[in-house]
């Protein structure tokens, strides 16, 4: 896949190039497509990369100079996105800080927030973990139930978060609590910023399907933050929750349909190599895997036209989380078909090849970044205008 930005990036673009082919060599380079949004494979690995793209210069492009940022243009951000992701780099390991928490503190925190925060973002200094779901609140996150209480000049936060994204390597937890006890569902919540390294707060890693330490449950128990580390507004932390995701289900855009196109053209090889071993229905399904990742580029295309338009992205960008999700979903199973029963088989200590792994973590698509039911519920109800469901 080939894209042209237009002759104002040019220079820009051939820098990006040129500084990818010069340092993504040696244990770098041996670790290209590693990693994920879900997915702690070589960590270290990715960690050492991201140190030496902070080194370059290379992370928060857009973000203002006084933080560390290079405070360049929003066109310039992608590009350089479109250009990792084509040179097949490791998974940046900081993205949680980096593309989610970053820019909510940059729209929402206060001056003392972002000058405290982002730097050590930038540098590879301090890690992020985000703290919403809880046990009885992942899709309906509004029932969410752990609380803070203002005692003095900190708050006392007491209750349990599931499905943290490296929890355990986190230096700080951005959490949604509940701080007015009498709220209900989306009133009342309120966004704190919790330092992870403290005794009220006891993380435990859950193992994923493929054998990986990915994410967590982090129980609080008396837990303490200062007063100030509220972003936004205490009550209103709903909004900035809501302005979160809608930055975690953009940012990805790009990246991952490339990587998809990346697993549809090592699919198509699969299966040339096997010849009349795939059966038609399969060479079918195949067929449509590399048509999705055709209309997921369009899509993609389209909702990045418009936000560097500076208009609100059309009705597209509301399904694109869904098409994504399910189509690779749909991909896994195809590439597991095509392996055979070579592809149910793993090596000594549940070594899975990349297919495998792929397969596995592909499953949770559907639920993390939002259910694929509530997605649909939203998609029907806000953008088709259809009756809402019968809610208890």
């Amino acid at each position: 896949m080939e894209l042209d930005f237009g002759p104002a990036v040019a220079d820009f673009r051939e820098e990006a190039r040129t500084w990818l082919a010069e340092h993504l060599v040696g244990e770098f380079a041996a670790h290209r497509g590693i990693g994920g949004p879900a997915d702690s494979e070589a960590w270290e690995v990715r960690l050492a990369w991201d140190r030496e793209l902070a080194a370059g210069s290379w992370l928060g492009l857009s973000w203002p100079v006084e933080y560390g940022g290079r405070g360049l243009t929003l066109l310039e951000e992608i590009v350089f996105n479109y250009e990792y992701a084509r040179s097949g780099a490791p998974y940046r390991a900081t993205t949680s800080g980096l593309d989610l928490f970053g820019p909510m503190l940059l729209a929402l925190g206060t001056p003392e927030q972002k000058r405290r925060f982002l730097p050590p973002i930038l540098r590879v200094e301090e890690l992020w973990g985000q703290g919403f779901s809880e046990p009885g609140a992942g899709s309906d996150l509004a029932s969410l139930r752990c609380r803070a209480e203002l005692n003095g000049d900190e708050w006392v936060i007491d209750g349990q978060k599931v499905w943290t994204t490296m929890a355990h390597t986190a230096d700080w937890l951005y959490v949604l609590v509940r701080t007015d006890p009498e709220s209900r569902r989306h009133r009342g919540l309120t966004m704190l910023l919790v330092p992870r390294d403290q005794p009220g707060v006891d993380v435990r890693v859950i193992r994923n399907l493929a054998g990986q330490d990915e994410f967590a449950e982090v129980f609080f128990t008396g837990a303490r933050t200062s007063a100030d580390l509220v972003v936004g507004e205490v009550g209103q932390g709903w909004r900035t929750a809501m302005g979160t995701l809608g930055i975690e289900r953009g940012v990805t855009l790009l990246p991952q349909q490339l990587s998809f196109e990346r697993e549809v053209a090592d699919l198509v090889a699969a299966a040339r190599e096997a010849g009349d071993a795939v059966p038609a229905s399969t060479r079918d399904r195949i067929v449509e895997a590399w048509m999705s990742v055709r209309v997921m580029r369009t899509t993609n295309l389209r909702t990045l036209g418009e936000v560097l338009a500076g208009r609100t992205p059309g009705p597209q960008a509301g399904i694109a989380k869904l098409y994504a999700s399910t189509s690779h979903q749909r991909m896994g199973h195809l590439a597991g078909e095509v392996a055979g029963p070579a592809g149910q088989l793993v090596g000594e200590n549940y070594a899975l090849d990349v297919r495998q792994r792929t397969f596995l973590l592909s499953l949770a698509e559907t639920i993390y970044g939002g259910s694929s039911e509530i997605q649909r519920t939203i998609i029907g109800e806000q953008l088709l205008g259809l009756p809402k469901e019968p809610r208890p």
